[in-house]
């Protein structure tokens, strides 16, 4: 075997088939992305790819994974700066809510949780640990706000539990391109109600 033969059927480093699979939503959206088209994007069978994801939720479940582990340092890196709380409750939600309509993220997220539905209970659990990531960030800065006397005194847990299902619902509505209610207007929304509710 020589060594142009050996490079060619090493498989890619596992990152490069998740950033693959992220580059082809974003390109194309989910109905772009089969395992023979990622398959040809990375120089590898759909075969190999099974063999290593063993199905197509198992390759979204760890593309979303991967996605959310560099959304989850930007996120830290933003609550981590020396700004007031309300400036940085700001930049959460601006990370938060899709950049618009057809957001590869945020598609993928959709997926997953339509998916989600059938799976099983380690597959669940791990999309439930992404969930509580954002959750645990955003109760942490609210109970700074409350005890720096910048935010209303509030139970953070619970506040946190309800800002966030809002910022759900009117991602949906943004990502899937429901008219009236892209990003700006989203924004213009959450940041009323964050002064009405806790300034």
């Amino acid at each position: 075997m020589t060594p142009t033969t050996r490079r060619r059927n090493a498989a890619p480093p596992r990152e490069a088939v998740l950033a693959a699979a992220m580059n082809t939503i974003a390109g194309r959206g989910l109905d772009g992305l089969t395992m023979a088209g990622l398959g040809r994007d990375v120089g590898m069978s759909s075969g190999h790819l099974l063999y290593y994801f063993r199905t197509k939720d198992e390759l979204l479940l760890q593309t979303l994974e991967w996605s959310e582990s560099q959304r989850g340092a930007e996120r830290r890196g933003l609550l981590a700066r020396q700004v007031t709380v309300r400036e940085r409750l700001d930049a959460y939600v601006d990370l938060y809510v899709p950049d618009g309509h057809r957001d590869p993220h945020w598609t993928l997220w959709l997926e997953v949780w339509n998916r989600s539905q059938d799976a099983a209970d380690d597959a669940r659990a791990r999309q439930a640990a992404i969930e509580r990531a954002w959750h645990r960030d955003l109760v942490a800065l609210l109970a700074e706000g409350i005890s720096r006397g910048e935010l209303r005194a509030v139970d953070p847990d619970r506040f946190a539990a309800r800002l966030r299902a809002l910022l759900d619902g009117f991602s949906v509505h943004v990502v899937v391109g429901v008219p009236g209610t892209g990003r700006a207007q989203v924004l213009a929304h959450v940041r009323e109600f964050i002064e009405d509710a806790l300034i």
